[in-house]
């Protein structure tokens, strides 16, 4: 082997750094999720926290989507989550996914609302609010993408 060829300890630091960001950047693209019910879809930016990732740990799912309030639609869930993501936060958007601590059921926002210490916010809709405004109950296809 000669010298040119001989790898470097510079060379191998760059590799190895270089094979840490795989993970990362691929556990990044799985932290995105889709709602599918009638014509409608709604896509999902997630953060990472142990809720999301219970979440994420019951995908695909195929439930049913409905109208609650004049504010959100709802989704139940087979079981509940961890709850090991609550953070209080006060910066409240229309758009938003959130879990419900009283019932164990997903919520997405679509109109104002009020952060009362029961909710786990899981992630923000990508894009307009829309597809939400759908009125009805619909099966729902809610999977990874």
């Amino acid at each position: 082997m000669t010298a040119t060829t001989r790898p470097t300890r510079r060379s191998l630091v760059t590799g190895a750094a270089a094979s840490l960001l795989v993970p990362a950047v691929a556990r990044a693209q799985a932290l995105r999720l889709q709602f599918r019910f009638d014509d409608q879809v709604a896509t999902y930016t997630l953060f990472d926290n142990p809720t999301v990732r219970d979440l994420l740990s019951l995908l695909p799912l195929a439930l049913e989507i409905e109208d609650f309030s004049t504010n959100e639609k709802i989704v139940h869930l087979p079981r509940r989550l961890d709850e090991g993501g609550f953070e209080a936060f006060g910066d409240e958007t229309p758009g938003d996914l959130c879990y419900f601590l009283g019932w164990g059921n997903l919520a997405l926002f679509h109109g104002e609302y009020t952060f009362r210490n029961d909710l786990i916010r899981l992630g923000h809709i990508e894009g307009p609010v829309e597809p939400l405004l759908h009125n009805g109950t619909y099966p729902v296809r809610i999977e990874t993408i």
